[in-house]
């Protein structure tokens, strides 16, 4: 277990025994399948919440503080502050809007600028599977760009100027891109938001995975790159990942520019309303829970290399494409003869559940999402699995 950050004052607390988990947690990671499945799949930590989190809540809860909000209140500041010091971002607080989750955010922000009737969407595939979902709630048609897998899954600037200067009205950016967890480098980003600007299309940034980036990597958020190119731009993102929040509901929608700035002011007032108070005292105190959060990284940043090294020994055919941010893991099985969903034949012979390879899109065929945000020894069980049902 990682040091506490405090003397005398546990910061992070390790992940519970898989017993534990499976008797405590009612979440679909340990409902959705058998308890002979090893879940791994969907995007929630394993770990205990951090204790200012629990404090905050417990407070409001103590003190009847459960109604409704109409505005971000002290969740801007809180945010302004964390991106200031995180990535060197200048948030203006008054252009924080809230929002239930994130993918509510992106789909009420593009809303704003996709026609009701032959929106055109741009996403990079392979990319986290509900954003066909979310264009599709707008109307509009998700027009895919695959990542270029050759070059690392960076973005691919020709084909997106081919989509931009077809018709695009939008694009969605996964940023930390998931399920890669690539980080795209500023040169990449000062090209997109120049092709934004030439072509007028609004970019949509998913920055969730953002509080959580690796060791020698570093994160460039959107917003001020494409302010500089003169493009618009919202960047949607909230402490859910960083912190294992999902339950919280609460997000925010930042605009990057005044002309954003002015068209948010637009959201549904219920949108605020339809976020969580609690959710809201759970992420400003994560927001300044960095402790835990700097423990709970180095945890997962082992777990990675764990997970590499146990698949170098025991299931070599099978390779990862190694993070810059974030817990969750691509995880390429095509060499292993497992088919274009190799997380379909692992549940069903090695009873471990992965998410599936081409629910991302077309480029996922043979690869899996894995999530390392657990005890080590659940991954030394994951390869176990792996390389049992290869044998």
């Amino acid at each position: 277990m990682p040091a506490a950050r405090h003397p005398g004052r546990v910061t992070f607390q390790p992940a519970l025994p898989l017993a534990e988990l499976r008797a405590t947690r009612s979440s679909i990671k340990w409902r959705r399948w058998p308890d002979d499945v090893l879940p791994l799949f969907v995007a929630e930590m394993d770990f205990g919440i951090a204790p200012e989190i629990t404090a905050a809540v417990t407070q409001a809860l103590h003190a009847g503080d459960t109604g409704y909000l109409d505005n971000p209140g002290p969740l801007a500041p809180a945010f302004a502050d964390f991106a200031r010091t995180s990535w060197g971002w200048d948030v203006e607080p008054s252009w924080v809007h809230l929002a239930t989750d994130v993918t509510v955010g992106i789909v009420e922000a593009l809303r704003l600028v996709v026609p009701r009737v032959g929106g055109r969407v741009v996403i990079t595939t392979p990319v986290y599977n509900p954003f066909w979902e979310m264009v599709g709630e707008t109307g509009a048609e998700a027009v895919e760009v695959p990542l270029v897998e050759a070059s690392g899954f960076t973005l691919d600037l020709a084909g997106i100027e081919d989509a931009f200067r077809a018709g695009a009205h939008a694009m969605v950016l996964c940023n930390p891109h998931n399920p890669t967890g690539r980080a795209h480098s500023r040169a990449s980003l000062e090209a997109l938001a120049a092709l934004a600007a030439q072509y007028d299309v609004f970019i949509a940034s998913d920055e969730v995975h953002a509080t959580l980036v690796h060791p020698g990597t570093v994160f460039t958020p959107f917003a001020p790159i494409a302010a500089a190119a003169g493009t618009r731009s919202a960047t949607v993102t909230s402490a859910s990942k960083g912190w294992n929040l999902a339950a919280m509901k609460c997000a925010v929608v930042v605009a990057g520019d005044p002309a954003t700035a002015e068209l948010l002011n637009r959201l549904p007032e219920e949108l605020a309303a339809r976020t969580s108070l609690l959710g809201l005292h759970a992420n400003v105190a994560a927001f300044g829970a960095t402790d835990w959060r700097d423990a709970a990284l180095e945890q997962i940043v082992a777990n990675v290399a764990l997970l590499e090294s146990e698949l170098a020994s025991h299931a070599p055919s099978v390779r990862i494409v190694r993070p810059d941010c974030g817990y969750l893991v691509w995880v390429d099985f095509r060499e292993t003869g497992l088919g274009d969903d190799p997380a379909r034949v692992l549940r069903e012979t090695g009873r471990l559940a992965l998410n599936s390879g081409p629910t991302f899109g077309a480029p996922g065929r043979g690869f899996a999402r894995l999530n390392v945000a657990c005890d080590p020894s659940t991954i030394v069980e994951a390869v176990r699995r792996i390389a049992a049902t290869l044998a």
